[in-house]
């Protein structure tokens, strides 16, 4: 096997100039059985969220659940609330409109009709640092790049939180605007429509951009006649107010009509708890985490680790917990440089070595079973269970017997994780690609390594 891998990383020419980290270790004893500069770090790009659900399951177990509070500091009389009403989130990254109806629905049960006073979110579980100190603005637009925040809410079951969808579907007239939809419906989401519908031998460019810190979304390009919808996921400016706004959409659908104003501020402690929703369970939660390699789970993850360990959600409170327990699972943060929880930072850096050692480790812990079903695994097309890995490694011989967390970011390409070999044992690997002028030749690399090491 040493030689075949030498060989490889020595033939490959899309790695010449490129920093190479690969560990191979036995899944049953952990020996190290190959190395190749395993102990430099290098950027782990999504392999970061190994270690981040590690932890996360390890300190707020498999049951943990996300919390969404309903208060009021006022008293009903005469199907009337009078005073506020205030939204209380606690990180729940899976609240979704249907949630928010729900609540609505259970205020109307109760005989409310009207609110004489204002609908307030309270996000205060965490700080109000919406981004990771390393995410540059140009990923501010996407989904990956949404702003964290204890009161969000996300349009579908990826649970993207603090997004919206947009559908730009073609006119079937020529010179035409195309038609725009966005979901869930958000008034204070201004859309500038620059598009032109062109004859169908013209070529498809269309670019959707929200602009920084503001909720103005650009959607600019050419699209030819009769062919299919662009759909693109796009990041709110404040999740908060996106959140309330929601709700208010709701309540009015259930009949309820709001009196005041809508804005952020604090529960008071006097308020009376009226009503929670719980999310689902975290061993849940990481199917889309960890298959679909959700940035805004795993940056959650570190804030509520930090609230509920440290007392506060941030980063630097969470970051401090993911170094406080690494060293259980005998890895040690010192080789480390950990700047967030997805990977999105360029500064992160950890040897494939420790990458490798703790999944090794791991496997002993009782909530491993949670963690292994989370990963990606190879050439299985269902969304949710081959991830990102459901268009690799088809052949028949790694098909569905690769069990890994892909990671890309530019010049970055990495793949760790579990194979099973012809001859009936499993292997533990970490290969972090860096400095690669094109990261999509990578993963043909890592796929070829990985093929090399089920054969053996």
């Amino acid at each position: 096997m040493t030689q075949k891998l030498n060989l490889l990383i020595k033939n490959e020419p899309d790695l010449n100039g490129a920093l190479v980290g690969i560990s191979i270790r036995s899944a049953s004893n952990g020996m190290l059985l190959y190395d190749h500069f395993g102990d430099i770090r290098l950027r782990p790009a999504s392999n970061m969220k190994l270690l981040t659900s590690a932890v996360a399951l390890s300190v707020l177990g498999e049951k943990h659940r996300f919390q969404t509070d309903l208060y009021t500091d006022g008293v009903i009389e005469q199907n009337t609330l009078k005073g506020d009403l205030f939204l209380k989130g606690k990180g729940d990254p899976t609240l979704l409109k249907s949630d928010l109806k729900q609540m609505a629905k259970e205020l109307q049960k109760s005989g409310i009709k009207k609110i004489d006073g204002n609908l307030v979110g309270d996000p205060t579980w965490f700080d109000d640092t919406p981004y990771p100190i390393d995410m540059p603005w140009s990923d501010e637009t996407y989904y990956y790049g949404a702003p964290i925040s204890a009161l969000t809410m996300s349009p579908n079951k990826d649970y993207d939180a603090g997004s919206f969808i947009v559908d730009v579907t073609p006119h079937k007239k020529i010179g035409e605007k195309a038609k725009i939809k966005i979901t869930p419906s958000y008034k204070k989401m201004k859309i500038i429509n620059q598009t032109k519908i062109v004859p169908k031998n013209e070529k498809k460019k269309v670019e959707i951009e929200r602009r920084h810190a503001k909720n103005i979304v650009f959607v600019k390009g050419t699209i030819p006649i009769n062919t299919k919808k662009t759909r693109e996921t796009i990041a709110v400016w404040d999740p908060n107010l996106y959140a309330l706004d929601q709700f208010k959409q709701v309540l009015r659908a259930q009949g309820i009509r709001l009196e005041g104003n809508v804005k952020k501020g604090v529960v008071p402690k006097h308020s009376k708890l009226l009503m929670d929703h719980d999310s689902i369970p975290l061993s849940d939660l990481l199917i889309p985490f960890m298959k679909l390699s959700n940035n805004g789970h795993a940056e959650t993850l570190i804030k509520e680790m930090g609230k509920v360990q440290n007392g506060e959600g941030s980063w630097k409170k969470g970051l401090q917990v993911m170094r406080a327990e690494l060293p259980k699972f005998g890895v040690n943060p010192d080789t480390m440089i950990l700047r967030d929880g997805s990977g999105i930072s360029h500064v992160d850096c950890i040897p494939a070595n420790q990458l490798s050692y703790l999944l090794y480790s791991i496997q002993k812990e009782k909530w491993f079973p949670s963690y292994l079903q989370s990963l990606p695994v190879s050439g299985m097309n269902e969304r949710m269970v081959g991830g990102s890995l459901r268009n690799r490694l088809k052949s028949p011989i790694v098909k569905g017997k690769v069990r890994a967390k892909t990671g890309t970011l530019t010049s970055v390409s990495s793949l760790s994780g579990y194979v099973e070999t012809k001859s009936g044992q499993t292997l533990i690997f970490s290969i972090l690609l860096n400095n690669m002028l094109d990261e999509e030749k990578g993963k043909k690399i890592e796929d070829k390594i990985v093929l090399l090491l089920a054969n053996q």
